[in-house]
């Protein structure tokens, strides 16, 4: 006796789907099945999330996928960062727009190596406020993984908004337990003691976090050369200790950076072999070695 598939009704006599439908996801609905299978095509999902506003976590990954792509990986840059998306300027891509077709939408080129989607290519200028509950946040990110012509990555960086609420709970329900957390925070104490926060909160999920990264952690003088603790140095790693995860490395607080972001280019671009470049570079190192 035949039986039938629950995800289109068809049916074989051996009990299969007679319909071509993936034994692994035949029974889910088919926008689900469409994430699967979108999904299974990117080799490693990163998640940077951070419990603390303002600790350059959008900066961090911008240069996380450049540094990627720089390095010859396939990757792609979301952006779930809903009422504040930072990564169209950090990559001067500002006007850009995606192609757009009835059942699927092209991400936004930025060399051969990086592709990148973001809320901020659909807003239609910069002063529209984006004023959505939790429901709709939710649409759009899957929107983003299921319609969004990925193809074949070896990297998926996602930069979340700051906290542990809709779009990186979103985020990381669709990726899965196989996403891994990039956790960003500086040095002080009241933005360690909410990014602690989020590594309780990946635990909770069950995804594994990769590591935590220390930024803006002490200013280098351009002038004297001599190094200053703005913000004390050392809380990210002592949370990191704290939490029993890996620590990644600080980075420090330098103009360029902050220049780069301004003007539209990914500090790792034109300024790799700089003190801050290698800072990031080392960040860089335990995400590459996931793809040998």
């Amino acid at each position: 006796m035949s039986k039938a598939c629950k995800s289109c009704s068809s049916a074989s006599a051996s009990g299969g789907c007679s319909s071509g439908h993936d034994p692994k996801t035949c029974g889910t609905k088919p926008e689900d099945e469409k994430i699967a299978q979108t999904l299974a095509r990117i080799k490693h999902k990163i998640v940077v999330l951070s419990g603390k506003g303002g600790v350059g976590k959008s900066t961090v990954s911008a240069n996380i996928a450049m540094a990627l792509a720089l390095a010859g990986k396939k990757v792609g840059l979301l952006d779930v960062d809903i009422h504040g998306p930072s990564i169209p300027r950090l990559l001067s891509l500002q006007d850009a727009k995606p192609h757009i077709e009835p059942d699927h939408m092209e991400p936004v080129p930025y060399n051969s190596n990086l592709s990148v989607m973001s809320l901020g290519f659909l807003i239609p200028d910069k002063e529209t406020a984006v004023i959505w509950r939790g429901p709709m946040k939710l649409g759009l990110i899957k929107q983003f993984v299921r319609d969004v012509s990925w193809g074949d990555l070896d990297y998926l960086v996602t930069d979340c908004p700051p906290g542990t609420g809709d779009e990186p709970l979103a985020v990381l329900q669709t990726f899965g337990p196989e996403a891994q957390a990039v956790i960003v925070t500086t040095p002080q104490g009241v933005a360690i003691d909410d990014v602690r926060r989020s590594v309780t909160f990946c635990n909770q999920l069950g995804n594994p976090v990769l590591g935590i990264v220390e930024n803006m952690s002490g200013f280098v003088c351009p002038t004297c050369k001599t190094t200053h603790d703005i913000f004390n140095s050392g809380g990210g790693e002592a949370l990191a200790k704290e939490m029993n995860v890996p620590f990644l490395g600080r980075i420090p607080m330098d103009p360029e950076v902050v220049r780069s972001g301004d003007e539209g280019y990914p500090f790792m671009k034109v300024q790799g072999e700089t003190p801050t470049g290698q800072a990031l570079t080392k960040i860089v190192a335990p995400i590459l070695a996931l793809s040998k």
